[in-house]
């Protein structure tokens, strides 16, 4: 596959996740990494903002990923140069009674960004051929015809404005077994202890198998998914905002414009109400006042 800068570009072909180191670099080392991380998510900051002044534009970044393999570290690194009023975060848990009684994308269909927003999914829709599969939750035919439908539901996201990005965190078996046991050691980690994490652990090649299947079924170069080598957290940190700042860059000519227009159609009217509130002697400067 293809690389995109520091992700790998997965468009549809068959593809072998053994066949990627999850502790590659690129050859970058830490602190310039880091550097640069620091610079894209600046950038970012100013490209979500145009995103959500021009207001044409949804932005939707999807993350799966391995137990352990940094979720939620993206999230709140993405979420360091977001704007938190338009910025909005959704985990997926195991379906609750009511979504059940709903088809598999009920519950995400309800949560998708508005125009203007950026939303950012821990997990997702994509757990129903995932979870769904390898725990068996639902027969083969009813997780395999989910391929189509969610391919469906992501072009009406897509014919309707919204920007998807799809991520996976590619951790090894090592490091993903050192990170479950440093949650033991660590007191402040209790929340994320889940007997069920070393269950998937056992699973680890029928999840791999899984996580294959749907990077042929759900891709094309149109919407590929992005797989961002996770061992070292901060390279996955930079894989991702890198990939959202040259996803986001491109538009950032069409958002200008549309807010040049927008001033040019809304200021005269503004002025001309300003002019008659100065007349009434209303809102005058500190300059004259004094």
């Amino acid at each position: 596959m293809a690389r995109a800068h520091h992700a790998f570009t997965l468009d549809g072909r068959k593809v072998k996740l053994a066949r990627f180191d999850p502790r590659d670099t690129g050859g970058l080392e830490k602190e310039d990494g880091l550097a640069r991380l620091q610079k894209l998510g600046e950038e970012f900051a100013e490209l979500g903002n145009l995103l959500t002044f021009a207001g044409q534009d949804a932005l939707l970044v999807i993350l799966q990923g391995r137990d352990a393999s940094g979720k939620d570290g993206t999230i709140r690194k993405v979420l360091d140069f977001s704007n938190m009023q338009t910025a909005h975060v959704h985990s997926f848990k195991v379906p609750n009674e009511e979504e059940r009684q709903h088809d598999f994308l009920w519950r995400v269909h309800k949560v998708v960004p508005p125009r203007g927003h950026i939303t950012l999914f821990n997990r997702s829709h994509y757990e129903d051929v995932l979870a769904a599969r390898v725990h068996k939750i639902v027969p083969r035919e009813q997780w395999t015809a989910r391929f189509g439908q969610i391919n469906a539901f992501e072009d009406t996201l897509a014919d309707n404005r919204t920007i998807v990005l799809k991520f996976y965190l590619h951790i090894s078996q090592e490091e993903q077994y050192e990170r479950l046991v440093e949650r033991e050691r660590e007191p402040l980690s209790a929340w994320k202890l889940n007997p069920g994490d070393w269950k998937d652990l056992t699973l680890w090649d029928p999840l791999t198998e899984a996580y294959e299947d749907t990077f042929h079924r759900c891709a094309s170069p149109e919407r590929p998914w992005y797989l961002v080598p996770a061992d070292r957290k901060w390279f996955r940190n930079l894989a991702v905002m890198e990939r959202i700042v040259l996803t986001l860059r491109p538009h950032r000519p069409r958002w200008l414009k549309t807010l040049a227009q927008l001033r040019k159609r809304v200021l005269p009217e503004v002025r001309a109400l300003r002019a008659a509130a100065e007349q009434q002697g209303l809102g005058r400067t500190k300059r004259q006042r004094d």
